[in-house]
This record gives structure tokens, sequence and C-alpha cells, in this order.
């Protein structure tokens, strides 16, 4: 056995603001003879939400390196606790050796026919098994161009967007009763890649994986192919037709760095489409997927020292090319193009200092600035406080990954009515 390490962030599910003061306990899972145990106990959330630096058992890295039978990640039970709110129960908290995983916990205010002291109910999350180990059923295979919708009197986009949020149905398109989930564009790259790779792999296998993940689900919003058949939902959470989502699942850091940094890259095969490639994918184990990736493959061509270019390259094509999409949906400013840094000023820098204000309210940690368009010391020092509470490098200047991260929690934390709606 080896270390695993856990962050858990507690936030309020009406107004994705932290929840200071949340009593979070860990168990470990029960297993055949083995009953549950307590591991860490009455642990206390701070201002941001967040209980940081636990460290639990995960099977030897060298599991998640290779195909191989037994489980290559822990599973641990994150329980949280708040006065005035539901107590919710993730339970399946995946932990791999080295790597450091990340627990969101959204609470929900009890209501008011509850006695504010009672544990009368709980919200259990019963997190599945990990693609690469569970039993999943194996991809449908599609073309990998898609009929566009056809005009409806609405404006139709010449180039693909990145959206504000995916519409995820969690289950096969036909089960009216399954739900629907309004999950924001970053946050579900993250929680796909999350369930469908390693992220122990080599880097460049991670970000070739993000970009097939990425330019499938942006295929599925250009093309709009489940709203064209009458659904009302962008995709699915089967591996039948889609990716496989877990919802409250637990996200991995390294993933988190690799989607920040290209969350809006797909790829594409000119001249014949303009729409992003469906870059259907298989794990090459227990299914097999001609013409098209398998995730262990693309391991060992990252092991072999493939950059993830040459990885998507080697499974879709030497025609593919690379794109940004350049429109996110949702976000008040675009990045600037340049990195913002000590020396920096205009409207851009006010812009972020403005920005790092609103966030400040729902997470005092990150000091007021002035707002005067120059980039100082103190907005160095907002801007690294601020990475170091959502997992970014601290390096205390704005680039791409980091001022979109700041557009994504400032809107989360003030734009209150639209968040995570559940249908």
């Amino acid at each position: 056995m080896q270390d695993g390490f856990l962050t858990v962030s507690i936030i309020d599910a009406t107004n994705n603001r932290p929840i200071q003061n949340a009593v979070v306990n860990i168990y470990s899972m029960s297993n055949g003879s083995q009953s549950s145990s307590t591991l860490y106990q009455n642990l206390r959330s701070n201002e941001s939400g967040q209980v940081t630096g636990l460290v639990l058992p995960a099977p030897d890295v060298d599991y998640s390196l290779q195909p191989s039978d037994v489980r290559p990640y822990s599973q641990y039970i994150v329980e949280a606790i708040a006065d005035g709110y539901e107590t919710v129960v993730i339970e399946g908290t995946q932990l791999l050796a080295t790597i450091e995983a990340r627990q969101g916990v959204p609470m929900s205010p009890r209501t008011r026919s509850k006695r504010s002291f009672s544990r009368q109910s709980e919200l259990i999350f019963d997190i599945g098994e990990h693609t690469l180990y569970g039993t999943y059923p194996p991809k449908i295979p599609e073309s990998n161009l898609k009929p566009l919708p056809p005009p409806t009197g609405f404006v139709v986009l010449d180039n693909p967007v990145v959206p504000e949020f995916i519409v995820v149905h969690d289950g096969l398109p036909e089960d009216s009763s399954a739900p629907n989930y309004w999950i924001p564009f970053k946050e579900y790259i993250k929680n796909i890649a999350s369930s469908e790779i390693y992220s122990t792999w080599p880097e460049q296998t991670i970000y070739a994986n993000v970009i097939a993940i990425i330019s499938f689900t942006l295929n599925r919003v250009f093309t709009e192919w489940y709203r064209n058949k009458g659904y009302n939902f962008t995709i699915t959470s089967t591996t039948a037709y889609d990716h496989k989502f877990i919802n409250n699942r637990n996200l991995f850091e390294p993933i988190n760095v690799v989607v920040d940094a290209i969350f809006n890259t797909f790829i594409k095969r000119p001249p014949t489409s303009r729409q992003p490639l469906l870059a259907q994918y298989c794990d090459g184990q227990k299914s097999q997927c001609p013409d098209q990736m398998t995730q262990w493959g693309s391991k060992d061509l990252g092991d072999q020292g493939y950059d993830y270019e040459s990885i998507l390259r080697y499974f879709y094509g030497d025609e593919i090319v690379f794109e940004r999409a350049p429109i996110v949906s949702g976000v008040p400013v675009s990045f600037p193009g340049t990195t913002l840094q000590v020396g920096s000023s205009g409207q851009y820098v006010r812009t972020i200092q403005n920005q790092l204000n609103a966030i400040s309210n729902s997470y005092p940690a990150v000091p007021k600035v002035i707002e005067d368009g120059i980039y100082g010391t103190d907005t160095e020092n907002a801007v690294k406080i601020f990475q170091g509470i959502f997992g970014l490098p601290q390096s205390g200047v704005v680039d791409f990954k980091t001022w979109y991260e700041i557009s994504r929690v400032y809107v989360a934390t003030t734009r209150i009515a639209s968040l995570n709606p559940l249908i």
C-alpha cells in the first residue's frame, strides 16, 4: 500500500458558497467480512469550506499503470454534517496512490419541518466503479461525422462554442425516469476524465484523452444530437452511447490541471467538416474499437514519449487538426490572450480585481484588493490564495486557466438563481 491524498470541499448547493465549520468524517468501505471503520472523525471545514491534508492508504501505484484484476484505487465514505443542512454521505470516494483527490460535497438546507439538531435523513450518493475496473456496456460504434441540425428560425452557429452547462441525462436516452443534471462544462469534462482514465498515467496521455473527451462532447453540442431526436438533454451518462458520468464523484488533481489548461481544445477532420470530431474510444482490453483510440494503448504511447498530438494522430489519423473554440458561454469577459502579472495594468486587470473582490464575499480567505487596474503585489497575493483554494499552481499570475477559473467561481457565487438546476 501507498498513500493517497484527499481534500474535501463543502458547499451550499443552493448558492455554491463554502460552508465553514461543517463536521467531516471519513470511513473505510466495508469489504466482505471486514466492516467499515472510522479513519478521521469530527474534522472541521475551514473558512473556504475545505478539509485539507488528509492522507489515506491506496493500492500500489503499479496497479493503475497496467491492466489488472486488482482494484487500483481505494474507496472511502465521506460524511458531512452541518447545522441547518441535510447530512450528506458520499459512498465510494476513490483514491489513487500518490495523487490528490478532491471530493466536493454539496449540502442542501434542511426544511423547516425538521428540527435543527436532528439527523432524521441523509442524502446518500453512491459512486460507481471506475470504467477501467468496473463492468459497463461497450460503446456502440457511430459515424464520426453527424448531420447538422436543420434551420429552425434560431441562430445557427458557424463554429463550435464551449457551452456554460452540459445537460446530462443519467440513464438510457429513452428512460424518462432518469434525472437530468446541469453540470458546468469544465466540471463535466473533469468528471468524465476522472471516470474514464487513471490520473497516474503520463501527462501527455491525459492531455490526449481529455481532448478526445472534449471533442466528443462538443460534437454532441454542435450537432444537437439528442435534441434533434426530441430529447431535452445534451448527452447521456451511459457508456453504450456516450461517456461515463458519475454524479458527485471525486476529481483527481492531475486531470483538473489539464482540463483547466485546454478545456476549449478539440479535434476535427478538414476539409469536409467544421464540426468537432466524435472522437470515440474504448479501453482496448475488455472491448475493442477499430480505427478509434484505445485508452490503454494511449497510455503505452505516452510511456514511449509520444506527445498528445502524436497520440491522437496515431489513432484518429494524420489529417486531424487541433482548434480552440473561440467563444466560452457564460463568461463575463474572455481571456485577453496574454498573461497578467505584476506590472500589468488596464481594464483586464481591473476585471480580475473586481471578480476577486466579489469572490472574497464568499471565500474570505481571498483578501480584498484595490480595483485600480494595476497588478501589484496585493493582487498577486490574492491570486495565489485563490489558486491554492481551487487547486491551481500558485504562480500568482493570471494565465488562461486561472482567468477562466476565476470567471467560473465568480459566476457560481454571484449568479445564484441558475446554478446547477436539477430537472
